[in-house]
C-alpha cells in the first residue's frame, strides 16, 4: 500500500525539479514585474524569494499535525501552475521549450490532480 498522499509528494518533487529548471530557463524574465528589472537583479530576487517560499512549504508540511488543507491547496496550485505556463507559452523570453521542462510542469499537475481524486 502507498503512503498517504504519495501522488502529492511525487507532484511536489516534480515542482521542485521544475524550480531547478526554472533557474536554467531564466524564468524571472517572463514574470510580469521581474521581467522589467535588470537580468542580475531579477535573478537575485527570483532566487531569494524561494527561501521563504520553500521554508513555508516545509513548515506547513512537516510542522502541522494535519496538513491536508495545505496539500489540497498545493495540488490545485500545481494544476493552475500548468495553466499559467500554457498561457505564457508564446512569451518571447520563455525558454521552457524542451520535453524535460514540460515533463516537470505537467508531471506536477498530473500527480497533483491524481492526489485530489485520491484524497479521502
Amino acid at each position: 500500500m502507498l503512503p498517504n498522499h504519495f501522488c502529492f509528494y511525487l507532484a511536489l518533487s516534480f515542482l521542485l525539479i521544475h524550480e531547478m529548471d526554472a533557474v536554467r530557463c531564466k524564468e524571472w524574465r517572463i514574470f510580469p514585474l521581474l521581467s522589467l528589472l535588470d537580468e542580475k537583479i531579477g535573478y537575485q530576487i527570483f532566487m531569494f524569494t524561494h527561501i521563504p517560499l520553500f521554508s513555508l512549504l516545509l513548515w506547513v508540511l512537516m510542522g502541522q499535525d494535519n496538513p491536508a488543507y495545505w496539500i489540497q491547496g498545493l495540488n490545485v496550485f500545481f494544476i493552475i501552475h500548468l495553466i499559467v505556463h500554457l498561457l505564457y507559452l508564446r512569451h518571447p523570453k520563455n525558454e521552457f521549450k524542451d520535453w524535460m521542462s514540460w515533463l516537470w510542469i505537467i508531471g506536477a499537475a498530473v500527480f497533483g490532480g491524481i492526489d485530489i481524486f485520491l484524497m479521502p
